[in-house]
């Protein structure tokens, strides 16, 4: 695992100047330093930021190379004003997610994410689902037990049923946007009846669990948005192109049901179900790295000391977790960090909620989706009011045009 702080040589190194350039950084505001401890004269700095600095001085020298480099976990490819990754913590709109997750509902973050203001949130969804509930019925009957499938089958019958969607105005996308969730949420429950997502879920999944529904509510708001990551990347693409919310999320949700992408939690699900018993955790795990196996679950790109949704769930489910399973969750992510130096992560979390307040196996695949949508959903009217079509341009590695 990469270092969380460089020392001033190390940092000077990394950015190919001088020490008394780097000071000149620091002193000009573009980089901050930290004192050591028990070591005043000495500083320490940021590799993120060093990290961050670094590639836009390399845009500065070559564009194109950036913007290769700005598909894969590079410098940042789009404006939004939606979600914050800074210092290890989230934020939606400027407020800390994990606050959020304690005291809102999915319903309240469309609002905030939306910029619906005041009680939109509650206007939003008092309407009722779009599709009705014996076509929904046969719809469920047809996707078998995979409820992401259920979902794809509903949303472009759902789309062609809503003749407002085509509407792509800010405040006729919310209404909207609301009616495709609860449309989802009848599809999955079978409930028309208005009733906010968490408590629909836990009456399905757990129904005289009362503590469940609050474990669901936690995690659908720590699901709502991640900024561009692969599926948010793809509604926005969708969105540029003009597409309605329904095709919108229609597009992400296929990319979701990616296994390099959602599909890390039902991996997750299965390796914990091999391990069993707490003492199993580290040879189990140990195993799968001499086959050359990946550990799902497991560290997150933008969080050096460890995903802080990850770490809010895994508190969750500790509260509603018997004494066995909360030493297997444990061992299992102590084991992690001593042999991979990783913390867990939102895959991880997911998880251990849906164990510890036995929800559905499929329930952390279905958390993280509708979650999600109201993220989707989010990005698609940021896209549609900025009116340009995200168009990347390839660097043609091919063979050169014949006849020259």
């Amino acid at each position: 695992m990469p270092k969380i702080h460089l020392t001033a040589a190390e940092a000077a190194a990394a950015l190919g100047v001088t020490r008394a350039t780097l000071y000149a950084y620091t002193s000009r505001g573009q980089l901050r330093s930290e004192p050591v401890h028990g070591s005043p004269r000495e500083r320490h700095y940021s590799r993120e930021e060093i990290e961050r600095l670094r590639e836009r001085k390399e845009a500065r020298r070559d564009p194109a190379k950036a913007a290769r480099g700005g598909l894969h976990w590079g410098s940042p490819v789009l404006d939004s004003s939606l979600t914050l990754i800074h210092e290890g913590k989230l934020y939606y709109r400027g407020e800390d997610v994990e606050n959020l997750a304690r005291e809102r509902s999915l319903e309240e973050i469309a609002g905030l994410l939306w910029d619906a203001g005041g009680d939109g949130a509650s206007r939003m969804f008092s309407q009722p689902p779009v599709l009705s509930k014996a076509r929904l019925a046969r719809l469920h009957a047809m996707a078998g037990d995979d409820p992401i499938s259920l979902l794809q089958l509903v949303l472009p019958l759902a789309g062609g049923a809503d003749w407002a969607s085509g509407d792509l105005r800010p405040e006729s996308v919310r209404l909207t946007g609301s009616r495709l969730l609860r449309t989802l949420v009848a599809a999955l429950t079978g409930r028309q009846a208005a009733m906010p997502v968490h408590r629909a879920l836990g009456a399905l999944w757990a129904p005289q669990n009362a503590a469940a529904a609050e474990a669901i509510r936690i995690a659908l708001v720590l699901c709502a948005d991640h900024e561009l990551n692969a599926s948010t990347f793809v509604a926005r693409c969708a969105a540029s192109a003009g597409a309605s919310p329904y095709e919108v999320v229609s597009a992400a949700l296929a990319t979701l049901k990616g296994h390099r992408h959602g599909g890390a939690s039902e991996r997750l699900a299965a390796l914990l179900a091999e391990i069993g018993r707490p003492e199993r955790a580290r040879i189990v795990i140990g195993s799968r790295l001499r086959r050359g196996e990946a550990l799902p679950g497991f560290g997150h790109p933008l969080y050096a000391n460890g995903d802080p949704r990850a770490a809010l769930l895994l508190k969750t489910a500790g509260a509603g977790a018997g004494k066995r399973e909360r030493r297997l969750v444990a061992q299992v992510a102590k084991a992690g960090w001593e042999l991979l130096q990783l913390h867990p992560n939102l895959d991880f979390g997911l998880v251990a909620v849906a164990r510890a307040f036995g929800l559905s196996d499929q329930s952390p695949m279905v958390l993280f989706a509708l979650g999600r949508v109201v993220g989707w959903i989010a990005h698609a009217i940021e896209q549609y009011g900025s009116d340009q079509l995200i168009r990347p341009r390839a660097r043609y590695t091919g063979p050169g045009p014949k006849g020259e």
